[in-house]
C-alpha cells in the first residue's frame, strides 16, 4: 500500500511540475529552463553523494540510457508543453499508461488481471476521446478557414505558414489551432521515452538504493545538457536563474523522483499499477489550466480525463 501512495505523490507532484514548467518557459527559453532546472535538482541531491557510489559497471551503463531517454523526453516534452495548453497536454500525457503497461507485460512478465484489463481499456477509450475531438476540430477548422480565404482569393497554404513562422517567433503562448499536430506529435514521443525511463527505473531498483539511481541519473542528465548548450552555443542568461519557478520545479521533481524511486524497490509494486497511478498528475493540470492560465476547453478534458480516472481505479482495485 505504501508504493501506491508514493507513486500518488509522484503523480500529483509531476502534475504541478507541468503548472510551473509553463509559467518558467514565459520568461525563459527551452534550453534555459532544462539547464538550470536539471542544475538546481542535481544540486539538492549531492548530499546524498556518499551513498551513490559502489555501483556494477552495468548498473552505470543502464542509468546512463535512462538519463539520455529523460534527455530527449525532456527536449520533446518541453517544446510541446511551451506551444499546447498545460490542461490538453497533461490529457495527452496520460498515453503512457498504455505503453508503461506494455512494456510491463512484454519485458517483465507482469500478468493482468481482470480489472486493469477493464481498467486500460476505459483509459484508451478516454485518451481516443480526447484524440478525436482535438483532430477533428483541428480538420475542420482547417477546412473551413480554407474555404473561407479561398472565396477571398487568399492562398490559404501561405497564410497558415506565415501564421506558424509568426508563432515560431513570437516563442509565447499556446500555439494556434492549425500548428498543434507538430507538438501533439512531440508530446507523444515524449511519452513513450519516459515509458523506457519507468522500465529501466523498476529493473535498477531491484539491485540499488535510491541515493545512487538519484546521483548519477542526475549527474548524467546534467552533463547531456551542459554538453548539447556547449555543442549548440545556446545562449544561457544569468537572468533565468532569478526565475522562482524553475526553482519551485526544481524542489517538486527531486521530492517526486525520491518517492518513485523508494516505491519501485518495493518488492510488491507492479509497473503495470504504477503507471496508471502516475496519471494522477493530469487532474492537476487540468485544474492549473483553467485557474492558472484560464484556458478554454476545460469541461471536455476534464470529461476524458474523468473517464481515464476511472480506469485508473479499476486498475489498482485489487493492487493494495
Amino acid at each position: 500500500m505504501i508504493w501506491i501512495l508514493l507513486t500518488l505523490v509522484y503523480g500529483l507532484l509531476k502534475g504541478g511540475r507541468e503548472i510551473s514548467k509553463k509559467k518558467a518557459m514565459d520568461r525563459n527559453s527551452v534550453m534555459e529552463v532544462l539547464l538550470i532546472y536539471t542544475l538546481i535538482g542535481f544540486l539538492i541531491v549531492v548530499p546524498r553523494a556518499p551513498h551513490a557510489m559502489g555501483m556494477q559497471p552495468y548498473q552505470y551503463g543502464l542509468v546512463l540510457i535512462k538519463s539520455f531517454s529523460i534527455f530527449l523526453a525532456w527536449m520533446m516534452g518541453f517544446h510541446a508543453l511551451k506551444h499546447l495548453p498545460v490542461s490538453l497536454y497533461g490529457v495527452l500525457d496520460l498515453s503512457r499508461v498504455l505503453l508503461g503497461t506494455l512494456m510491463g507485460v512484454i519485458v517483465l512478465h507482469e500478468v493482468l488481471l481482470w480489472n486493469q484489463i477493464l481498467g486500460l481499456s476505459l483509459v484508451a477509450l478516454g485518451l481516443l476521446a480526447l484524440r478525436f475531438n482535438l483532430f477533428s476540430k483541428i480538420r475542420g477548422k482547417r477546412t473551413h478557414t480554407a474555404d473561407t480565404k479561398k472565396d477571398d482569393g487568399i492562398d490559404p497554404l501561405a497564410e497558415e505558414t506565415s501564421e506558424i513562422a509568426e508563432d515560431k517567433t513570437s516563442g509565447s503562448g499556446d500555439a494556434p489551432e492549425e500548428s498543434r499536430t507538430k507538438f501533439v506529435v512531440l508530446a507523444f514521443g515524449s511519452c513513450v521515452l519516459n515509458s523506457v525511463s519507468g522500465l529501466l527505473d523498476k529493473i535498477l531498483m531491484k539491485d540499488i538504493n535510491s541515493s545512487q539511481m538519484q546521483f548519477w541519473y542526475m549527474l548524467f542528465l546534467l552533463g547531456l545538457y551542459s554538453l548539447y548548450v556547449l555543442v549548440t552555443r545556446t545562449t544561457i542568461r544569468k537572468e533565468a536563474f532569478k526565475n522562482g519557478w524553475i526553482w519551485l520545479m526544481s524542489i517538486m521533481f527531486v521530492i517526486g523522483d525520491a518517492s518513485l524511486f523508494i516505491a519501485n524497490a518495493d518488492p510488491n509494486s507492479s509497473v503495470t499499477v504504477m503507471t496508471v497511478v502516475k496519471q494522477s498528475a493530469c487532474f492537476v493540470t487540468i485544474i492549473g489550466g483553467k485557474f492558472v492560465f484560464h484556458e478554454k476547453g476545460i469541461a471536455y478534458r476534464l470529461f476524458c480525463a474523468t473517464i481515464i480516472l476511472i480506469g485508473i481505479l479499476m486498475s489498482v482495485l485489487y493492487a493494495a
